[in-house]
């Protein structure tokens, strides 16, 4: 969602009307609690970590929803009956020994299935192709609390417990389904099985990922359980050629390791990974990039070799910008301006061309834009929120390939021209203009934004753009979007998460449809490696690039649990240690409680009513719609405090007299609540004579 304007009071109002681095850690640091008791918090060491989101409306959103049908009843192909049944994912293999279904009551046996190769298919006989059948019991006790807080959304499901004896780490690997046959021994029921809960039972890891760099070699590692083969291909160049090199990874307990000679530094390199995909219901083998990556070739075709912590990434005193951050001796002294990066100097003519909408612009020390900057800094101004500025789609990293507008011919057309609209339109998939909100790769930073999207240059320009503007008297806070990623499946080019483990990274419905109520492909922080990568991401950004804060994009749907564990590790790092001062970093999202997460029903959420009280920020729509008028929902003439309401009235039928006046007088008390702010013993007398 769009940034809004102030964070939520504690007071609660009801809304005006419905709207739909890896860093090395000491041995004394207290790790991070996570809701797996056998494992403690600890991020990657020397690599550093990954990105999320896409703007509301058709430019940016585009969905890939896969169909969710019902067990067909008759024996026509085997292979389209495979598909509708097994594409389907109703069953939830939740703990190692437990597997949760919505059987009937006339069940009278259940047994998985598994095959090695995907040839499962349903036939008048029942479920065929297996390679390991095994009887499942029920079990009279059903789902244990620690499984209901983790799954609330099916605290109402059967619980089968699966024997000790199976080959957990094989099976995992294997095409999934669960039947169940009535008394008859006939099948009366079959599909596939969501995996998050049993993988995060038998695989959570705390070790490190990505590309690991020590003085004679590098080291790979990919948590992909569900793999079967998994193989490292690398390349000399950012696109073109062959690879001069295909490396076999080893399996060590669902993390795929390798390790190589230092030499490969600069090189880049994809990973080939044999894996049994759900939506196309057959193993697939593809490349894909590292989900830890830390630099990319040009649209992210490929994954480079790193070092951050080499000198020839550092701008000159970056190792001391630490101690030369603007002060900032309260939270509650924040004043926060949002920018894009590329509205903010493209059509600055006082700045370089070759700088013009990239990272270098905010390093022009005498531009129009940075001289407005310094004006506002002076005047109060502590901090610039940027708009998503990690890898994401939309827009062609390669400059050449944009398309433009003809502006001469643009400023000849009549000023009330609907024309100038309609050729923007025309080109707005193919410029260079974009919000940011389509994740690909959260670790890395926007290739179109720098002077050369191949090799290093992106990340040695980011660094000097947050150097600027810290020298200037800004702190910069950066516009995550953890919540949903731009593409899933086997086949879209931009999909990694769903690539490297399907069906894990991404919250489905109760069918094994993607949710997409985000807008699309909707990540799941209640897993364990998700929220694993999310806070590993934000350390990252916070150590490598020196950030003094983050955004984020729709935070209600993040667990509750996923914020006060990243505020708590953020909250750990020191200058000594880091780099940076952790205590000093804010954050602050959008806390709408909606979609499938909406009154807590995939645990806890940190939605507005849910985060108060932890010193997490949440803007507030209520003072937003009360002074503004409308919602992201409502008719874009409804008016509001500031604009007419009652006293200036346009041609929107707002209602009666007596309507208008109660919703003016409704607005007033949401704006008296929104200056009160984080005044919890403020107490409102409201238009209604009422005391709040």
């Amino acid at each position: 969602m769009p940034p809004l304007v102030c964070l939520a009071s504690p007071i609660s109002l009801p809304p005006l009307r419905q709207t739909p681095f890896p860093r090395p850690l000491s041995t004394s640091r207290q790790p991070v609690p996570f809701e797996n008791p056998n494992l403690s918090y600890r991020p990657s060491l020397p690599v550093l970590f990954s990105f999320p989101g896409a703007r509301r409306g058709p430019r940016n959103c585009r969905r890939t929803i896969p169909r969710c049908s019902s067990m067909p009843n008759s024996s026509t192909d085997q292979r389209v009956l495979s598909q509708a049944c097994l594409s389907n994912e109703k069953a939830f293999w939740v703990l190692k020994s437990l597997i949760a279904w919505n059987t009937s009551s006339d069940v009278a046996s259940v047994c998985l299935y598994a095959s090695w190769e995907a040839k499962l298919c349903l036939t008048d006989r029942g479920l065929e192709g297996e390679d390991f059948k095994i009887p499942l019991e029920w079990e009279r006790f059903g789902l244990p609390s620690k499984v209901l807080e983790k799954f609330p959304h099916i605290r109402d499901y059967k619980a089968y417990t699966v024997p000790a004896s199976v080959d957990f780490r094989k099976i995992l690997k294997c095409q999934l389904a669960i039947a169940s046959f009535g008394d008859d021994g006939k099948c009366s029921d079959v599909t596939g099985i969501q995996l998050p809960g049993v993988l995060d039972d038998l695989f959570a890891y705390d070790g490190p990922l990505g590309a690991i760099f020590s003085k004679r070699s590098i080291t790979l590692n990919l948590w992909a359980p569900t793999a079967q083969v998994v193989h490292a291909l690398l390349y000399k160049c950012p696109s073109a050629g062959d690879p001069f090199e295909c490396i076999h990874l080893k399996d060590q307990d669902g993390v795929w390791c390798a390790v190589g000679p230092r030499s490969w530094e600069g090189c880049y390199y994809l990973y080939q990974i044999s894996v049994y995909h759900q939506s196309t219901v057959r193993v697939e083998t593809y490349t894909v990039s590292d989900p830890y990556a830390r630099g990319i070739s040009s649209n992210g075709s490929r994954t480079l070799l790193v070092d951050l912590n080499s000198e020839d990434l550092k701008p000159s005193g970056w190792d001391d910008l630490a101690y030369e951050k603007p002060d900032l001796p309260s939270f509650s002294d924040i004043s926060i301006y949002e920018l894009h990066i590329r509205d903010f100097s493209e059509n600055d003519q006082s700045v370089d061309p070759d700088f013009r909408g990239g990272y270098l612009a905010f390093t022009c020390q005498d531009s129009l834009g940075i001289n407005h900057l310094k004006k506002l800094s002076n005047a109060g101004l502590t901090h610039l929120h940027l708009l998503p500025c990690f890898q994401f789609a939309g827009v062609d990293d390669d400059k050449s390939q944009w398309k433009h507008t003809d502006d001469v011919m643009m400023s000849k057309l009549p000023a009330d021209s609907e024309q100038q609209q309609a050729i923007i339109t025309s080109i707005q998939d193919e410029d260079g203009y974009n919000w940011g909100y389509n994740p690909v790769l959260w670790g890395v930073p926007k290739g179109s934004y720098a002077s050369n999207p191949n090799g290093p240059c992106r990340i040695l320009e980011f660094r000097k753009m947050i150097q600027a503007l810290n020298h200037i008297g800004l702190r910069v806070v950066l516009d995550v979007v953890y919540n949903h990623v731009h593409a899933s499946g086997p086949l879209d080019e931009t999909s990694i998460l769903d690539k490297v483990v399907p069906g894990y990274y991404l919250r489905r419905t109760i069918e094994g449809c993607i949710e997409h109520s985000t807008c699309m492909n909707n990540t799941a922080s209640e897993h364990f490696m998700v929220e694993r990568l999310i806070i590993d991401d934000l350390l990252y950004w916070a150590t490598a690039y020196k950030v003094d804060g983050f955004r984020f994009d729709l935070m209600g749907h993040l667990m509750k649990g996923t914020m006060l564990r990243a505020k708590a590790a953020i909250e750990n790092l020191t200058k000594d240690v880091d780099g940076v001062d952790g205590s000093k970093i804010y954050l602050y999202g959008e806390g709408w409680d909606f979609g499938e997460v909406a009154k807590n029903k995939r645990g806890i959420n940190a939605s507005q009513l849910n985060i108060t009280g932890n010193g997490i920020g949440s803007f507030n729509d209520r003072l937003r719609d009360a002074i503004l008028g409308g919602s992201p929902f409502g008719h874009p003439l409804q008016q509001g405090f500031v604009t007419g309401l009652l006293l200036q009235p346009n041609e929107y039928d707002h209602g009666d007299k007596h309507i208008v006046d109660g919703m003016l007088s409704t607005s007033a008390d949401h704006i008296q609540v929104g200056l009160a702010a984080n005044l919890r013993n403020f107490v409102l007398t409201s238009h209604k004579d009422e005391r709040m």
